[in-house]
C-alpha cells in the first residue's frame, strides 16, 4: 500500500494525523485558531539570551504516562512542533507552512519506505539471477 500512497503523494495516516496537529499548532501561534487553545500553546523562553531563544520553540507540559494527557493537543502540539525543522516552523503562510509540512512529512514517513523497497528489489534481484543461473544448469 505505502508505494500507491507515496505515487499519489499522499501521507500515511499516522503522519497525516501530525500534520492536522502542527497545522493548528501553526494557527493557534499565528492567532488564527480558537482563543480558547492559545492558553494550551505556551512559548519556551530563557532567562538568558541564547541563540535558540528566537528558535520558536514551544513548552512541552508534563503528563502522566499511565493516563490520556499524552494525546492531549496541549501535549502533542508543542512536542511536534519543536521537532520540525526551523524552515518550516518560520512560514510567513499557511500556504508556505502547508506545503512545506507535507515535504517534511513526506520524506520522514516515505523515506524509511524508500530505504526498505530498495532493500527488496536488491534482493529480488539477487534472487532472481541466483534462480536463473540455476535453471541454466538444467
Amino acid at each position: 500500500m505505502t508505494p500507491v500512497l507515496a505515487s499519489l503523494h499522499w501521507l500515511p495516516i499516522k503522519s497525516r494525523i501530525i500534520f492536522e496537529t502542527l497545522l493548528l499548532t501553526y494557527k493557534v501561534l499565528r492567532g488564527l485558531a480558537p482563543s480558547y487553545l492559545e492558553e494550551l500553546v505556551i512559548p519556551y523562553q530563557l532567562n538568558k539570551p541564547l541563540r535558540s531563544q528566537n528558535a520558536g520553540l514551544l513548552v512541552v507540559p508534563r503528563v502522566s504516562r499511565g493516563r490520556m494527557g499524552g494525546r492531549a493537543f496541549s501535549y502533542q502540539g508543542p512536542l511536534l512542533w519543536n521537532q520540525l525543522p526551523v524552515q518550516v516552523r518560520e512560514a510567513d503562510s499557511i500556504a508556505t507552512f502547508k506545503i512545506r509540512l507535507k515535504t517534511s512529512l513526506f520524506e520522514k514517513a516515505y523515506s524509511r519506505a524508500g530505504v526498505i523497497l530498495h532493500g527488496l528489489k536488491k534482493e529480488l534481484l539477487h534472487l532472481l539471477r541466483r534462480n536463473a543461473r540455476v535453471q541454466l544448469h538444467y
